[in-house]
């Protein structure tokens, strides 16, 4: 049968089924996008103390993440920061010494913890199409509107995602951006600080100036294609019926 002998229904069938495909096709890659290592807090503020949780979806098809190394540059070091452990994983710490020294509550501080390390137990770790949460806890948090955290991923293949490179506000999200959080300003919890977790945790965000604009332009570009698709289906089933009927 030729596609010129198909009936109206059956055209407008075929069309459908190619418009869903494509917003099919689009949400993915729109998700795809998305899916890197992000860092969020619901309390962490400037010259307070607060949580950090750390988000690593598995992006490999075939490997697991075994290991996760997050570094804390000097310009984010804490006196205080401590590892949540995490069953089935080993946590590993090095400290750095500071260039120079800070009081914290009447104490000299000259070194902080500089590299946090969460390996997978042998047999382990994050298997393809899952994710794992990995959370710190310290404090003060320095006088800073963002800070960065980059994180490289290890795959059991042996292959490595580093998450490091800077996001500069106002520019394009670079291919590998590290996980920056944002602070809250008055060392107490606030609306801007929930905001920015809620939106880490949410996929593309990353507590930091970059939004999910990306991800959400497709997906809504996807959606419009979709409805004029489906008009374009009604009107030409329609005249099709007309067709035959005349």
């Amino acid at each position: 049968m030729s596609p010129t002998s198909l009936r109206p229904g059956a055209r407008a069938g075929v069309v459908l089924a190619a418009l869903l495909a494509a917003l099919v096709a689009s949400v993915a890659g729109a998700a795809g996008a998305s899916a890197h290592v992000t860092v969020s807090s619901a309390d962490a503020a400037a010259g307070g103390y607060g949580k950090l949780t750390f988000r690593v979806p598995n992006e490999s098809d075939t490997a697991s993440t075994v290991a996760l190394r997050i570094s804390v540059p000097e310009g984010a070091a804490m006196a205080s920061l401590r590892a949540q452990p995490v069953p089935g994983w080993t946590v590993t710490t090095t400290s750095a010494q500071l260039a120079e020294p800070v009081e914290v509550h009447g104490q000299e501080i000259s070194t902080y913890v500089s590299v946090v390390e969460f390996r997978a137990d042998a047999g382990g770790g994050i298997a393809p199409g899952q994710f794992q949460e990995f959370s710190l806890s310290g404090g003060p948090f320095p006088d800073a509107a963002t800070l960065s955290y980059p994180a490289v991923q290890t795959y059991s293949d042996g292959t490595e995602s580093a998450w490091i490179e800077p996001t500069v506000d106002g520019q394009e999200e670079p291919e590998s951006p590290a996980p920056v959080l944002t602070l809250a300003g008055d060392g107490a919890t606030s609306g801007t600080a929930a905001e920015g977790g809620a939106a880490a945790s949410g996929g593309h965000g990353h507590g930091g100036p970059v939004s999910n604009e990306p991800a959400g332009l497709a997906l809504f570009v996807a959606i419009l294609a979709l409805a004029v698709g489906l008009a374009g289906v009604v009107l030409g089933y329609w005249a099709g019926r007309r067709t035959v009927s005349s």
